[in-house]
């Protein structure tokens, strides 16, 4: 079994996801990038778009404007000045 990513994802209004994932997509104001477990350590803003949550072969959506994401040795962290579970 692969190991997994914890990830976080929190607005200013609640968190919206805590937990262990196998890989995040989301919009950095200098590129899209991914996240797997073990992902070297890096910080960028975000840009506005979706972060896409996979997890066991179901995607989670969610639509984001501006923030930051945190890449960590214990996972990523995304600080979203919005976020939302896309429609």
């Amino acid at each position: 079994m692969a190991e997994k990513l914890h990830f976080s994802l929190v607005s200013p209004e609640r968190e919206l996801f805590s937990g262990p994932v196998d890989q995040v997509d989301a919009p950095g104001s200098e590129g899209d990038f991914g996240v797997l477990a073990n992902h070297a350590p890096f910080m960028t803003a975000l840009k506005e778009g979706q972060v896409r949550v996979h997890n066991g072969g179901k995607i989670t959506v969610y639509d984001v404007r501006g923030g930051f994401a945190d890449v960590t040795p214990e996972g990523l962290t995304i600080l979203a000045e919005h976020a939302s579970e896309a429609a």
